[in-house]
């Protein structure tokens, strides 16, 4: 018995040393690469070079966004305001999610008054603060679908006509997807969550305190989150990370510095400018060399949001990422030209900046990336908890604002420190 186990760890001891000897030679092989000039190392990258590029399934998505989320059952409501959908326990919400969007063929235009009776009964709702396309949604949850029809709220909800999802498009629009999903199947994921602890703002906090004048769907604890206050800091990140992440050589001379401390790097008409604000600015200069993979000549949303989000956090590691994390909030066509916005978020919340400015954004004509921004931030959090104002004197001062979208965010004051405060949109 003795010698049997140990041929068996001399054999896995073997395996591990080829293994390690083949990720050398792998590493040292992109080292000499990396030496070999421009022409070598733009090819490594592109759309037409030999490297095999990494792809997600198809309908996947390889990122997370936050999702307020809530899950109404005979006795009781249960909900949060600080999810992510890569969460464990968005998990069951998630897979229930991909099968109705999955399973989603044909729909009828509804009513706002439609989509809230959905609401009062057994269902599962979404918010995902921002419209994204139906088969990005898909894509997050583990789905697929070629729907780009765009979508900020979604529930899932048993009716008379059995499981539908219904839809508003955070504008005007509502509707109501027949789906092949099943009550069962429903009423098992709101089982496991523990009811009873959120409120809409349509049905008031409590008998005293109604919540008039702020958006139907906010959504409210009944306890609100204990939020750290977080540390901002622009990070001191090396120009070779940068230049490897964005495919430029780390060692070209083409670079300068601006009398205003930027630092500019310029390669095949690409132009990429570091700023001492901790910006990024990139732009082609028509050259394909950045670009993102398809399964077809034209990629899908889905494949965009993927690829060109994959794109944004590679820059964000390579600065060290902290605590901080880039969701994907808007998606623009125009044509062949998709833009891609990005803001931070930090455990589900997301953060705003005093001036109203995005955290970042992307831009794709067909797979060729023509331009990328990006302001580098490293939130960390902080010992210090944030006090936030009663929701009843909240709720009072949003109500000057006409349907008012009230809820919970981070604030960067430019200062080095993002306390959470209840934000009005």
């Amino acid at each position: 018995m003795e010698q049997k186990r140990r041929s068996r760890r001399d054999f896995l001891q073997n395996i591990v040393i080829v293994l390690l000897s083949l990720s050398a030679l792998l590493l040292f092989a992109q080292t000499q690469l990396y030496n070999l000039g421009d022409e070598t190392y733009a090819g490594l990258f592109s759309a037409t070079g030999s490297q095999v590029t990494m792809e997600p399934a198809e309908g996947q998505v390889e990122f997370s966004v936050p999702v307020r989320i809530a899950v109404s059952g005979p006795y009781g409501r249960y909900g949060s305001v600080t999810m992510e959908t890569g969460r464990e326990a968005f998990a069951p919400l998630g897979r229930l999610m991909g099968e109705v969007i999955g399973s989603a063929k044909t729909y009828t235009v509804c009513d706002e008054e439609a989509f809230l009776g959905a609401l009062k009964g057994t269902c599962a709702y979404y918010d995902f603060l921002n419209p994204l396309p139906l088969s990005v949604l898909a894509g997050l949850a583990g789905g697929a679908t070629a729907d780009d029809t765009a979508a900020r709220l979604l529930t899932v909800a048993a009716d008379t006509k059995g499981v539908g999802l219904y839809l508003w498009d955070g504008a005007e629009e509502y509707r109501r997807y027949s789906t092949a999903v099943t009550a069962e199947a429903l009423e098992s994921a709101i089982g496991q969550y523990e009811l009873g602890n959120v409120c809409f703002a349509f049905e008031g906090i409590d008998q005293e305190t109604e919540l008039e004048g702020i958006a139907p769907y906010a959504l409210f604890m009944q306890e609100e989150p204990l939020m750290a206050v977080l540390t901002e800091e622009i990070p001191s990140v090396e120009a070779e990370s940068l230049l490897a992440a964005l495919q430029f050589n780390p060692n070209t001379k083409s670079r300068y510095t601006e009398s205003s401390g930027t630092e500019v790097i310029v390669e095949n008409g690409r132009t990429l400018r570091l700023r001492t604000d901790g910006r990024i600015s990139y732009h082609s200069g028509g050259d394909p060399t950045l670009s993102v993979s398809a399964a077809g000549d034209t990629p899908t949303l889905a494949e965009i949001a993927s690829e060109g989000s994959a794109r944004m956090h590679q820059l964000l590691t390579a600065a060290g990422g902290g605590q901080g994390t880039l969701y994907l909030q808007q998606m623009r066509q125009t044509g062949p030209t998709v833009t891609l916005t990005y803001g931070y978020e930090v455990n589900g919340v997301p953060v705003r900046f005093v001036d109203g400015e995005n955290a970042g954004s992307i831009t794709l004509s067909g797979t060729t990336v023509t331009a990328l921004e990006l302001r580098l931030r490293r939130y960390t959090a902080t010992e210090e908890e944030t006090v936030l104002l009663p929701l009843r004197q909240a709720a009072a001062i949003a109500k000057r604002h006409e349907d008012a979208e009230l809820f919970i965010g981070y604030v960067s004051d430019g200062n080095g420190r993002a306390d959470a405060r209840w934000l009005v949109e």
